[in-house]
């Protein structure tokens, strides 16, 4: 804004000076024709003075000039035809000397000039030069002049201001052009400024708070620049740092933690396991010798029942704790999704759900196939009863890489009415569930978080109420030798 109103005043200045000027020839003008007639004058030469009149006049710029006496005629002027006629007093270039109300021997500077359109509407400079009485006039023998009279008629000269106008209406255009380019040039500048040390940044620091709000705290925002943005971004580095340090002790406390609870799950199921082995054996002996009408044959059914249940829940114990071996081998994560899919559609449970799949070419990675089963196994079961036997569970497998290190995602996405989000920390704790009492362990998801992370990989949950649950497993690719 302020650069405008500077250009504007220049622009406008310029042409007052411009103007001025021209005035200023004009009133120079004048007078240069007043004393080039004024030997014709003396001498009462008058086809000199005509003559003079008209080759000045063809001077590049000069419009017209007259010379008239006291009462308004005209004595000689380049156009010829208007010779002898009179000028009304009360025209416009008139009234500049008969109405100011002062001897017209005193005009002044600006009554001397006036600018306006010609009948062609060609912008024009009208100057007057008056014809004083001097002495040698006055005391000429060819002329008869009282010599009190001050003033013997006035020369008016009609200067073409077109070029000048032109030249005025150029310069502006070229400043215009100029001041244009300038701003933009400033603007283009400034952009570049406020991208390079401040947007740019910005969108640096704020990805580095995407990753580490979704847990990737190795993830460093590198902004290298000694300025605020620089601090910042150091700070935030070495929070994250100091972030990553913690999550790892705890982590490492937490470790702690589920391996003592492992072991211990892994002796109270040892331990339990033969009694209930005897419980149930004992129980089908009683059922062979009880009568088929017997009322007893309840009583063993829920015997059986029971334990068989105490049972599931050791097996769940033993998973938990590890105790089965692990092996890594060339596995193709498709394959073992179809064969999960085939598992599960035999079973009555999912006659009424369908599942729709993507799959990407993956090619084999190592990988402990059984236990990746499991956790497929896993994750569909518990979609089947969230969805009540009823709905759809979307599969897609996918190649994504995360901090340069390429992983396989195994997405399950199902219909069902989602996970309440103050239950979405705490789904993959041991015993943790949902189910009605009988239905679950409240093992399988921590089972199959234990399985993943012994992978190497990862397993995220995305769910809103009313909306479903999607599953991410991220398993690294480790490419077989050979």
């Amino acid at each position: 804004m302020v650069s405008s109103f500077f250009w504007f005043f220049l622009i406008n200045y310029q042409k007052k000076s411009a103007i001025k000027n021209a005035i200023d020839y004009g009133l120079f003008f004048g007078e240069y024709v007043r004393k080039s007639t004024r030997y014709g004058m003396l001498t009462f030469h008058r086809e000199l003075i005509q003559k003079t009149v008209e080759e000045i006049s063809s001077v590049q710029g000069v419009k017209r000039i007259r010379i008239f006496d006291k009462k308004g005629k005209i004595r000689y002027s380049s156009v010829k035809e208007e010779i002898g006629s009179v000028m009304n007093k009360d025209s416009a270039d008139c009234t500049k000397c008969h109405m100011t109300g002062r001897p017209r021997e005193t005009l002044l500077r600006k009554e001397r000039w006036i600018i306006t359109d010609d009948m062609t509407g060609t912008r024009v400079l009208k100057v007057i030069e008056p014809v004083y009485n001097e002495p040698a006039c006055y005391t000429a023998p060819c002329h008869v002049h009282a010599e009190d009279q001050k003033v013997l008629g006035i020369v008016k000269c009609n200067i073409s201001l077109s070029a000048l106008y032109e030249t005025v209406k150029n310069e502006e255009r070229a400043i215009a052009v100029y001041v244009l380019s300038f701003v933009t040039a400033i603007s283009l500048a400034l952009c570049l400024i406020v991208w390079k040390f401040v947007s740019r940044p910005v969108a640096l620091l704020v990805e580095g708070m995407e990753n580490a709000g979704r847990g990737n705290l190795d993830h460093t925002v590198r902004i290298e620049s000694r300025d605020e943005m620089g601090a910042l971004a150091a700070a935030f580095n070495a929070m994250v740092a100091d972030l990553k340090v913690t999550k790892e002790h705890l982590m490492s406390i937490q470790i702690e933690k589920l391996a003592f609870l492992g072991r211990m799950a892994a002796g109270v199921a040892h331990e339990i396991n033969n009694p209930l082995t005897g419980i149930v054996t004992f129980a089908h002996l009683l059922l062979k010798r009880t009568p088929p009408d017997s009322l007893e044959r309840k009583d063993l059914d829920v015997i059986i029942e029971q334990a068989d249940r105490c049972t599931n829940i050791i097996k769940g114990l033993l998973a938990f704790a590890r105790s089965t071996p692990f092996e890594k081998t060339p596995t193709d994560i498709n394959e073992v999704l179809r064969s999960s899919i085939r598992v599960l559609g035999n079973k009555a449970d999912f006659h009424n759900i369908t599942f729709a799949t993507s799959m990407e070419e993956l090619g084999p990675i190592m990988a402990d196939p059984a236990r990746i089963q499991q956790v497929f196994l896993n994750i569909m079961v518990n979609a089947a009863d969230a969805m009540e036997g009823k709905g759809a569970v979307d599969i897609h497998t996918r190649k994504v890489f995360e901090n340069g290190e390429a992983f396989v995602e195994v997405e399950f996405t199902d219909t069902g009415p989602g996970i309440e989000p103050a239950n979405l920390t705490k789904i993959f704790e041991p015993f943790f569930t949902t189910k009605p009492v009988g239905k679950g362990t409240g093992l399988g998801l921590a089972v199959s978080h234990g399985i993943v992370r012994e992978h190497g990989g990862n397993i995220r949950v995305e769910s809103a109420p009313g909306a479903g649950a999607s599953f991410f497993i991220r398993i690294p690719v480790e490419k077989p030798l050979g």
